[in-house]
């Protein structure tokens, strides 16, 4: 992990805007109307509707998503008591953390105010303003106290995260970590190093798991917590061991199952570790420095489970693993507090989800093939996409069962289809591509099955249900990479395309094609030749019918599979040439842009194909087309180069389609603005429409464009999808994710499903 410098951080800061968020309006504003919708007058009507039931406010305000984190800085992260206002940048590090993995918003309200009772009662003033409050770095024990009168004193969820958070992942750790040991929780002895509020609440969840009281030995900076000591406190005393014997770290450790350590860098000694039972647990918490580094844990013990609270090692307890889900589930129940049932939930389904094959997205992040359950992977990592649905639903659930709810769940599969959406996870449009696929799932072949991106994506399909995948490629070695990477090839079909026994299919496919291609040059001994590559190979499957769809792109260039897929799909016949498209989807809606891969400096006539065929492939992805043919010029400003090209072509289009709405040749903003275009140019068939199909002048605007678009916004991208071929060959390109290819290889099903539905009519 890279060294964070003080200079670093301070100009990641202060640059630009300061601090790290914003707020931003989520109406229109832009017309007066707006203004006065959104302010008086129209903001009178749910002012009343509220005043008559505050329950509204969940309806017409952003109460219901809204979470407050409160510090007044006398706890800050290892920083200790350092103030309110100095603790703002770790609240605000705090909302954006909410923002980014649970699509929550925040106010971070920094009180100057250390006495307790003052404190609850300015947090009380201003709770209406929330659906949900996030306590944080507020010391012990007054922290405790704050907390109880809070949760009982409001209703709506109240959460100390430095307690809670800590505890919740911790405790689900702890589970899995006791699993791969072999162990049972109320049997191990525990040593709890530090008696702070992140110390008492996790040894408080581990009772609740079942761990037994007696097996429990705490230490604070005095050493073991006894029952004889003076001026303990209600917290310490219950915690308090009667063994009179036990004094230092190192003699309470010995023969310990799990080490928890909440205290202060370098505490934890090798010799200490040694003395502890076989697979000891250590969870070294302290930051940014360990109670024992991971390396000298290991070297001591090579069988211990470790956890740190770092994330350049193994196992990692980071809060944001929990508190974005807890409260996103607490606030979509509209949830009068986060009570136990709902913690014990969240560490349930935390610990579940370690145990399931982790997504690839995770895997590149950390540069790996594949984390598997065990010594090092008990705790989801995170970034786990899943975490957003199995928290929350989990959490969720537990507040409607234990009677907190206000607002009940009664579809879940909808719901977590709404969190998908919501963290850009999943759309609309790619859950219908699914969902249609799945109802007629076809036979896919995949080009390159020895490439780990295409396996995985071959497999994942597979496990989507969207077809039935057909991998090119040595058996042996698709074996073995498979076997690497812990994925199963049950149900996947491997064809060897150059193994022996595929002789006498090759020289059929190379018959057929130099039959077909006879007047162009072809002659059998070059086509069976060609039958050894994949892509010819591949696309003859299809071509012959015994694959309905082919998926190719990682290894090769565009320019030669475009070759291969004219020679051996050709064309359809009412076209003179075929073309891509790259689906948008954004927050502002979905837009359609075309060609992005195949026809480099366009002239007339394959700009009119280019509009044709994205008009038919709009309408496959059941949108009405609104097209905008684009230039640097506007109706015929320029008449020379490309914006003459562009102009003729749209004179075209409009007499053979009087009832397209497509217009140009015009700028992008007016394209994109139709009140800038209506205002201006009256005239064209866009009035009063919103554009969804952009059509550019030449491949270089086209590929620049939603490349750009993709690296600057947060814009799901389709494609590229292939327009015009004969049958369903799709393209990738050698930067695709598995995502990527899984989408493609739903609309190639549906492309397969189209097909061999207008063949039979």
């Amino acid at each position: 992990m890279a060294k964070i410098t003080k200079e670093a951080a301070l100009l990641y800061h202060s640059q630009g805007k300061p601090g790290k968020i914003e707020v931003v309006p989520t109406k229109p504003y832009s017309t007066q109307t707006d203004l006065s919708l959104a302010y008086s007058p129209g903001v009178a009507e749910p002012c009343l509707e509220i005043e008559k039931n505050p329950q509204d406010a969940y309806k017409y305000t952003a109460k219901g998503n809204l979470v407050a984190v409160i510090s007044n800085g006398t706890a800050v992260l290892g920083l200790g008591d350092i103030g309110a206002m100095a603790g703002k940048p770790v609240m605000e590090g705090k909302g954006l953390l909410f923002k980014i993995y649970g699509g929550i918003d925040v106010f971070d309200i920094e009180v100057n105010e250390k006495d307790p009772e003052k404190f609850i009662e300015a947090v009380k003033a201003i709770a209406p303003t929330f659906g949900g409050i996030n306590l944080e770095d507020i010391k012990a024990p007054e922290c405790f106290e704050i907390e109880r009168r809070l949760k009982e004193e409001l209703d709506i969820p109240v959460m100390h995260d430095d307690q809670h958070g800590t505890a919740i992942i911790s405790a689900a750790g702890l589970l899995n970590a006791l699993e791969v040991a072999g162990k049972k929780i109320e049997d191990v002895k525990i040593v709890v190093n530090g008696a702070g509020a992140a110390a008492i609440s996790c040894t408080k969840l581990y009772e609740a798991l079942g761990a037994t009281h007696e097996n429990i030995i705490m230490l604070d900076s005095k050493g073991v917590i006894t029952s004889d000591r003076e001026h303990l406190d209600d917290t310490k005393r219950y915690f308090a061991t009667n063994r009179r014997d036990l004094h230092t770290l190192a003699e309470a450790i010995q023969g310990a199952d799990v080490f928890l350590g909440l205290s202060k860098g370098n505490v934890l000694s090798q010799d200490m570790i040694r003395s502890m039972a076989a697979y000891p647990i250590v969870f070294a918490l302290a930051n940014p420095v360990p109670e024992i580094s991971y390396e000298e844990a290991m070297a001591a013990r090579p069988d211990v489970l470790m956890s740190t609270g770092r994330s350049d090692y193994p196992n990692q307890i980071n809060n944001v693993i929990g508190f974005p889900y807890i409260f996103r589930g607490a606030l979509d129940v509209a949830s009068t507090a986060i009570n136990e049932e709902m913690k014990l939930a969240a560490v349930r389904a935390i610990a579940n989800l370690a145990k399931q094959p982790v997504p690839d997205v995770v895997n590149e992040v950390y540069h790996v093939n594949n984390f598997t359950f065990g010594p090092e992977y008990f705790i989801p990592k995170p970034v786990d996409p899943r975490l957003i649905t199995e928290v929350s639903i989990a959490v969720a659930k537990a507040a409607m069962e234990s009677g907190v709810a206000r607002k009940p769940i009664t579809d879940w599969e909808a719901y977590r289809q709404h969190l998908k959406e919501l963290m850009g996870q999943e759309s609309k449009l790619t859950r219908q591509l699914y969902d249609t696929a799945r109802r007629d799932p076809q036979r896919v072949v995949f080009a390159e099955g020895i490439h780990p991106t295409m396996l995985k994506a071959a497999v994942e399909a597979k496990a989507e249900g969207i077809c039935h995948p057909i991998l090119l490629g040595n058996d042996e070695a698709i074996g073995k990479l498979a076997k690497e990477l812990e994925l199963s090839l049950e149900g996947i079909e491997i064809v060897n395309l150059r193994h022996p026994n595929e002789a006498p299919r090759r020289e059929r496919y190379a018959r057929i094609l130099a039959d077909k291609r006879a007047r162009q040059g072809a002659n059998f001994q070059e086509a069976n030749d060609k039958m050894f590559e994949r892509n010819y190979f591949g696309m003859m499957m299809v071509e012959t019918g015994e694959a309905d769809a082919f998926i190719t792109g990682l290894y090769t260039k565009y320019s030669n599979t475009i070759k291969v897929a004219k020679e051996v799909i050709g064309i359809r016949p009412e076209f003179k040439h075929f073309a891509t498209m790259h689906i948008l989807n954004s927050k502002k809606g979905t837009y359609f842009l075309a060609d992005t891969l195949i026809n480099r400096h366009p002239d007339t006539d394959t700009l009119v194909d280019i509009a044709k065929l994205s008009k038919t492939t709009v309408e496959f992805f059941n949108h009405t087309p609104i097209m905008a043919m684009l230039s640097y010029s506007n109706f015929g400003s320029d008449n020379e180069g490309s914006p003459a090209k562009v102009h003729e072509a749209i004179n075209i289009l409009q007499e053979d389609y009087p009832n397209l709405a497509i217009d140009g040749e015009m700028q992008v903003k007016y394209a994109m603005n139709n009140a800038a275009r209506d205002e201006k140019y009256p005239f064209t068939r866009l009035k009063g429409k919103d554009v969804n199909t952009l059509i550019f002048p030449n491949l270089s605007s086209a590929n620049a464009t939603y490349q750009l678009i993709q690296s600057m916004e947060e814009t799901e991208i389709i494609g590229p999808i292939q327009m015009g071929l004969n049958k369903p060959i799709h393209f990738t390109d050698c930067e695709a994710s598995v995502r990527d290819i899984v989408n493609i290889t739903a609309v190639a099903v549906i492309d397969a499903i189209v097909y061999k539905k207008q063949k039979n009519q």
